[in-house]
């Protein structure tokens, strides 16, 4: 799959925007490189999702770009990472930033 953001159509931005004010944001934690925070969606969020912004094996959003995670509506100040997404509950999705980031 190639690097270049999937834009979403203004149909479906307006359909995924409809659940940002249920998106949850976990408190940071860190450890000594990175800062993490998991973002939970609402469950009926990711049946209105485009398609192609899951991985197609494990039925799970792939990695977005950030331009892709805030398209949806996932709200976070500068330097965050998606950089896995919890298997299990294919909702949460995993950031981190180095932890010196802005300093």
């Amino acid at each position: 799959m190639s690097n270049k953001p999937r834009y979403l159509a203004d149909s479906e931005r307006a359909r995924v925007l409809e659940f940002q004010e249920m998106i949850h944001y976990s408190p940071r934690y860190s450890d000594d490189e990175y800062e993490y925070r998991h973002v939970m969606l609402p469950k009926p969020m990711l049946k209105v999702i485009p398609q192609d912004y899951f991985n197609q094996e494990t039925g799970t959003l792939r990695i977005l770009s950030e331009e892709e995670w805030r398209g949806l509506g996932i709200t976070q100040s500068l330097g965050w990472v998606h950089y896995e997404t919890h298997a299990p509950e294919p909702h949460i999705l995993l950031f981190k930033r180095p932890i010196n980031f802005g300093q």
